[in-house]
């Protein structure tokens, strides 16, 4: 059963998270690094620490108390993922350390199938975890990389991007929600242009599923991953959701317990899916925490919630936009709330080390996205980012501690 939604009131949820109470540099913390890494509520932080003192054991394979324990919790982490997602079933949950581990996963899987001369998509918006395991793919197999072009606004080029998929595509990856721009593609028509043409595809949501509610049902995509220290859970946790055909059609990654069915010295048969990509002890607290997370978000309002982050996103871009010496990057209608910025004259890492001072903590650097970096000509851009417990009073600190800086530095 769901958990009662309280209405959205950004005070209460900054009090569920202790971090937010820390001062940095003597000044309050101001923490707009979400897009990285999300703070955790304290009930995330509460249950791992409770089930570790109260039932932590090794899962799946023991008969006693704590073990069977152990075993329900971790299974109803898979089981809160799987209706968090709008998944069919459990069984079309894989429990990963992460979403880098989930795309690798299925990169090497398919690359079993793959000939010299196909075809691979991915974007100039990707993340690098969705990026060079499908460089090590192409390397492998004798595969083409392809890379569809986004537009001046920070968008996917969805044209260009159709034209790209030919009957010798065999994989198009692709991120739902930009990590560094926040721009958000058309996921659905993405995955209809590939089934199309015979391709399969794979969605990085790490971002998407954050700041969206997500339906991969609806969506159709063959593959959606994420991670859940993004999404207010802890790190070394991640999901790989695979339709039931793609998973039955994936072969094993790495081995070990848990994945095999039969072992001797003649043969090896194996489990089945999720279970067999989840070679050797998981993540068991991890998972604990990650079904915590996922309680916590959908007691919220979520379309308050994120009702609250566009209104964040408008305000900060609005103060920023036509200011002397800022120059945004990503403004493509319906982005999530990430803004990309860098101030004229002025390396970002300098931005975010004054910016600090004011105990505004941003992201500086090519955020993981160097192909990104040069299509927009930089080498590198600050970035801030928003979660549910972000206010209006935190970005005017951010704006003034921004125009301080800027300042300093022109």
């Amino acid at each position: 059963m769901a958990p009662p939604v309280t209405p959205f009131n950004s005070q209460v949820i900054r009090d569920a998270f202790p971090i937010l109470g820390r001062r940095v540099h003597g000044k309050p913390l101001v923490y707009l690094d979400n897009a990285a890494s999300a703070q955790k509520p304290e009930a995330v932080i509460s249950a791992m620490a409770q089930f570790q003192r109260t039932s932590y054991a090794n899962v799946h394979r023991g008969l006693h108390t704590l073990a069977n324990e152990a075993t329900q919790a971790f299974e109803d982490a898979r089981t809160k993922v799987a209706h968090f997602i709008g998944a069919g079933s459990a069984e079309e949950i894989v429990l990963t350390k992460g979403a880098t581990e989930a795309i690798n996963l299925v990169a090497a899987g398919i690359s079993q199938r793959l000939e010299p001369g196909d075809e691979i998509l991915i974007s100039e918006l990707e993340h690098h975890a969705n990026i060079v395991p499908w460089h090590m793919a192409a390397q492998r197999t004798g595969a083409i990389l392809k890379w569809a072009p986004i537009t001046p606004d920070g968008a996917l080029d969805m044209d260009k991007l159709s034209a790209l998929i030919t009957p010798r595509t065999k994989m198009v990856a692709i991120s739902h929600m930009s990590n560094v721009l926040g721009s958000v593609q058309d996921v659905t028509a993405i995955v209809a242009m590939a089934h199309a043409q015979g391709a399969l595809v794979l969605l990085d949501g790490c971002q998407g599923v954050v700041h969206q509610s997500i339906d991969v049902h609806a969506i159709g995509a063959d593959f959606y991953v994420f991670s859940g220290h993004k999404m207010y859970g802890p790190t070394g946790i991640g999901v790989l959701h695979g339709t039931p055909a793609a998973l039955d059609a994936l072969p094993p990654w790495q081995g070990g317990g848990e994945m095999i069915e039969i072992v001797s010295k003649e043969r090896i048969t194996y489990n089945v899916p999720p279970f067999r990509f989840e070679a050797g002890t998981p993540a068991i607290t991890e998972a604990v925490g990650l079904g915590a997370a996922i309680d916590w978000i959908q007691s919220q309002d979520q379309a308050g919630l994120h009702a609250h982050e566009q209104a964040l996103l408008n305000y900060t871009m609005e103060a920023l936009h036509g200011v002397n010496g800022v120059r945004l990057y990503g403004t493509a209608p319906g982005k999530g709330a990430i803004v990309a910025f860098n101030v004229d004259g002025a390396h970002p890492h300098d931005v975010a080390q004054l910016l600090d001072r004011s105990g505004v903590a941003v992201r500086a650097g090519h955020h993981c996205a160097q192909p990104l970096m040069t299509a927009l000509g930089v080498t590198a851009t600050a970035r801030a980012s928003f979660a549910a417990y972000t206010t209006f009073e935190e970005v005017d600190l951010f704006l003034a501690a921004l125009a301080k800086a800027r300042n300093f530095l022109l």
